[in-house]
């Protein structure tokens, strides 16, 4: 299924910065960022050197990735459409790039609250407990577009995964401005585009198309 399966927690601790892979964990205060703040390994309480000019664009490569919970080949695969498609059409990348990863279907059952983390998003699209436009699908990296209605299916509803998101805990929840979450029937809907603002990722995008373009 192409996930990432490296311990989650040792991702974020080697590139610096606190990814929220894990969902909840990462807001208390045993997140290993909060009690181990250095990289792992025996020399990670040591102080780093300066970074090359490749090693800073291969870190912002690296948090990005990460934060999507993409493989290297995936990753590197909307990177080169979105340069490329920049180039033919004169498009904004930086912002074209954000908004494929956005809309990527298991990253917008995270964004709805269906889903702790977009690693899980990914496990729960996969196993089928979604409809999208009312029929069933498994591919999370299907990309939504305005119009599109998800659904947790009604015979995964009574599921224990999904138990967690009671509906007294997604009345609280509020999605970004360009989904619209239906608390009681489990749904969302895709009611505009992502921004680059909204999506406020943990890199320098601008970074990672020079790491792809040499």
């Amino acid at each position: 299924m192409g996930i990432v399966k490296r311990p989650q927690c040792k991702i974020c601790r080697r590139v610096g910065k606190k990814l929220f892979l894990k969902g909840e964990k990462c807001l208390t205060q045993k997140c290993p960022m909060v009690t181990k703040p250095y990289p792992p390994g025996i020399r990670g309480k040591r102080r780093r050197g300066g970074l090359s000019e490749y090693g800073r664009e291969l870190l912002e490569k690296q948090k990005l990735k990460y934060w999507y919970n993409l493989q290297e080949r995936q990753f590197k695969k909307y990177v080169k459409e979105v340069l490329e498609e920049s180039r033919k059409k004169g498009k904004d990348a930086t912002q074209a790039l954000i908004r494929r990863l956005e809309s990527r279907l298991d990253n917008v059952v995270f964004k709805l609250g269906f889903a702790d983390s977009r690693r899980q998003a990914r496990q729960l699209v996969s196993h089928g407990h979604f409809l999208l436009n009312g029929k069933p699908v498994n591919i999370p990296s299907i990309e939504v577009k305005k119009g599109d209605v998800i659904q947790v299916k009604p015979s995964s509803q009574n599921k224990d995964i999904f138990k967690t998101f009671s509906l007294l805990k997604l009345k609280k929840y509020h999605p970004p401005s360009w989904l619209k979450l239906d608390p009681k029937k489990m749904e969302g809907e895709v009611v505009g585009a992502p921004t680059l603002e909204e999506a406020s990722p943990p890199a320098e995008i601008s970074s990672i198309f020079e790491f792809y373009s040499k």
